[in-house]
């Protein structure tokens, strides 16, 4: 069985508190990062059933795991990439969970904006290449390359509460993926057209929350190299005594 291959930075230390399993944590939670070109090279298996089993732990409410994931590589997320273009070029939209631009706080649009500024000009696509823009939302839809692709369906009602376990169990896929050395981008609007999914993986279950492409990262690719910041913590928490 494949093991982890993120060390702490001493390894003679086992994982029970202090700095040097904060260092550890760091080096995990901080060296996530969404990458946008992949390697063609597949996951083997047992690293595959190695991560999603590890991805399992993650919490839920009352312990009742209300996900359900499907898992696609080789000719299955060819056809499902050819499928999701269609559906794309098509403007056949089936989202399970609304979206809507002022669903955004302006301080969030801030955010977002500094950031999509940063992804083009890696890209070096300019801020009116309307059709540049576009031809790379096409691409989204093939995976960025990435050799697989999960999909996260929340079960039982699919309401909000039960979204927040899954987006528990989503965190957890993803640090257990970087802890494997596996690259990963989560993409909302791969859940933009859950129709097309659902029909082409026959599912008949849950709500679709959103889609991940992993595999491993094209290091070279200019578009891996975009940094994004994070919001000073006096900014989002406020610690009460």
């Amino acid at each position: 069985m494949s093991r982890p291959v993120f060390t702490r930075t001493r390894t003679s230390e086992t994982l029970t508190g202090g700095t040097r399993t904060g260092e550890y944590a760091e080096q995990l939670i901080r060296g996530r990062r969404a990458t946008r070109a992949f390697r063609p090279d597949p996951v083997p298996e047992d690293v595959l059933r190695a991560i999603f089993s590890l991805a399992g732990a993650a919490p839920s409410n009352s312990n009742a795991q209300p996900w359900r994931v499907e898992i696609v590589g080789g000719a299955r997320r060819d056809r499902l990439a050819d499928a999701l273009r269609t559906a794309h070029a098509e403007r056949r939209v089936t989202a399970d969970y609304p979206y809507a631009e002022d669903m955004y706080a302006p301080v969030h649009q801030e955010r977002r904006a500094a950031f999509g500024a940063g992804l083009y000009a890696a890209l070096g696509i300019g801020p009116d290449d309307h059709p540049a823009r576009a031809a790379y939302d096409v691409e989204s839809m093939g995976f960025y390359g990435a050799p697989h692709a999960a999909f996260l369906f929340v079960t039982g009602d699919g309401g909000p509460r039960l979204a927040a376990d899954a987006g528990a169990y989503l965190q957890t896929l993803l640090l257990a993926m970087t802890a494997y050395g596996v690259a990963s981008c989560p993409q909302g609007m791969l859940s933009f057209y859950a129709d097309t999914v659902r029909d082409e993986l026959r599912v008949d279950e849950g709500k679709l929350l959103v889609g991940i492409s992993f595999g491993y990262a094209d290091e070279d690719a200019p578009v891996n190299q975009v940094a994004t910041g994070r919001a000073a913590l006096e900014s989002t928490t406020t610690f009460h005594s």
